[in-house]
């Protein structure tokens, strides 16, 4: 998959917040992605109403609470949506289906066209939060 690009005219990331930019991405897109992105992101802060938005590794907007929930990386072909801990995710509506080999992470491609469970997607969501809540502290040195 080829991943879709930020021009180089976007705007200076150290001044702008993670949402701006996000908004920018949708905006940038124009099409499917950007509205699917746009609607996940809805879904996402439904479900977990103090979610945080951030911009990491040169362009991917990432949802957290308490750690990564999931990131949201938009391709020619796909919107992928990969859960940090998705392996350790119930997932009874089967919305995962990439990086399904992997022992940590899970992914959800959406194409064109595609509907998507927005009471399951909402559920793993929170479920993503409860195991990130649910982490022991780290202790301090």
């Amino acid at each position: 998959m080829k991943k879709a690009t930020v021009s180089k005219a976007s705007v200076d990331k150290a001044n702008v917040s993670p949402a701006k930019l996000i908004d920018g991405r949708i905006k940038e897109l124009g099409d499917w992605r950007g509205e699917t992105l746009a609607h996940v992101r809805k879904l996402t802060k439904e479900a977990e109403p103090n979610v945080v938005e951030e911009w990491k590794w040169r362009g991917v907007p990432v949802w957290e609470h308490a750690g990564i929930i999931c990131t949201g990386e938009t391709y020619k072909s796909a919107v992928k949506l990969t859960f940090a801990k998705g392996a350790a995710l119930d997932d009874p509506a089967k919305l995962f289906n990439s990086s399904l080999d992997g022992n940590v992470r899970r992914a959800i491609d959406i194409h064109e066209g595609d509907k998507i469970d927005e009471k399951a997607f909402k559920a793993l969501i929170k479920s993503a939060v409860a195991l990130n809540n649910a982490k022991p502290a780290k202790k301090k040195k």
